[in-house]
């Protein structure tokens, strides 16, 4: 019989595109903030850090966090007046774990001094989630990225995850083994589910699924309906095998923020194959099945008019990108479906949709899009 692999200790694929979107994310995320020139302070808090180098010599989280720091503070050293401090917290229950780290740090010289600070700590979540609360409704000019890669779910909360993200400095990103959690669900939800199934719906109200896409579906409606339409909520599905799906969930309440960890999620979906592919409604295919975002926005349109910056919102809360509703708003004029006029009723150029955070930060109302 094969031996089990350790996947704390081994990194598996499935870890690796994890690790892969964080790196992305945090990319884009530093460079914007450390350039936004409000931010004074940024702190990143990886609340299960493990090891930090897996045994078959994989990165883990508090190395590529580090590594991330470290690219910025060199890019941009000498270009920007003042670099935002940098404060990273890495923490994991067991210390045997953060000796490990720490050694790592000091070998491959991770840290930048005079950056920042960086504290390594051994606490248990559930002792740590109130400190993190506390510390969040104090930050300022001030901004703060969590990730949580739990070693299980029993202790994750969808309250505590409100709490962190209610005054609208931190953004969230969230690993759950969504595959066993599902397998729990079809077979009888063991109680550490229900606690947190709880938060999102009222219990008796939780539908059974079919699949686990299905489950992560109803899992990140009820995430957007505890946190209200001020948030942003969307998924980073992982296949690891043919029967075993792991998902990250991004919280933010900072629409630029979120449209970075989109365009991240959608370079990885290039990469491995799952990328955007517009499908028109009304092709061979279209009996079977219509593009998710074009029926999305098709019946946002019946509502009423939109203007371009509210179909940006609508846009990245469905969890596409501005240039996805592009081609779905061309595809849609070059078939006579929509009216695109400037706001004094003159029709607007055509394919021009401006439809971006700059309009959208602006509140440039340049052109109302109805539907025929």
């Amino acid at each position: 019989m094969a031996k089990k692999i350790d996947s704390q200790k081994v990194m598996l694929d499935h870890s690796l595109i994890k690790v892969k979107l964080l790196g992305r994310y945090l990319d884009k995320y530093l460079n914007i903030i450390a350039n936004d020139g409000y931010t004074e302070k940024i702190t990143i808090l990886d609340l299960f850090c493990g090891e930090g180098i897996y045994e078959n010599g994989g990165k883990g989280s508090p190395v590529i966090i580090l590594e991330n720091v470290k690219k910025l503070l060199h890019i941009n050293s000498g270009k920007i007046a003042k670099m935002p401090q940098i404060n990273i917290v890495l923490n994991d229950i067991k210390q045997e774990k953060i000796e490990k780290v720490k050694s790592i740090v000091a070998v491959k010289d991770l840290h930048v001094r005079g950056s920042g600070d960086l504290k390594f700590t051994n606490l248990d979540y559930k002792d740590l989630m109130p400190k993190l609360i506390s510390f969040a409704k104090k930050l300022k000019n001030e901004k703060a990225f969590v990730f949580i890669d739990p070693y299980g779910y029993k202790e994750i909360r969808a309250t505590e995850i409100k709490s962190i993200l209610e005054t609208k400095k931190t953004e969230v990103l969230l690993f759950l083994p969504t595959q066993f959690m599902y397998r729990f669900d079809d077979s009888g939800t063991p109680e550490s589910l229900i606690d947190l199934l709880d938060d999102l719906v009222v219990y008796e109200n939780w539908e059974r699924n079919d699949s686990v896409i299905q489950f992560i579906d109803q899992f990140k409606e009820g995430f957007k309906k505890h946190l209200g339409p001020e948030y942003f909520v969307d998924t980073f599905t992982i296949l690891k095998d043919k029967k075993t799906m792991f998902c990250l969930f991004f919280f933010s309440s900072h629409i630029r923020g979120f449209e970075k960890m989109l365009e991240a999620k959608w370079d990885i979906d290039r990469e491995e194959g799952r990328g955007w592919t517009y499908e028109q409604s009304g092709n061979l295919f279209s009996a079977f099945k219509t593009n998710p975002l074009e029926g999305g926005l098709l019946k946002y349109l019946v509502e009423k008019p939109r203007n371009n910056i509210e179909i940006y919102n609508f846009t990245l809360h469905k969890g596409f990108l501005p240039k996805h509703v592009n081609e779905v708003l061309t595809q849609l004029q070059v078939d006579q479906k929509i009216d695109v006029n400037l706001p004094d009723g003159i029709k607007a150029r055509k394919g021009a949709f401006y439809i971006s955070y700059d309009h959208y930060k602006s509140k440039e109302s340049k052109v109302l899009i109805t539907l025929k």
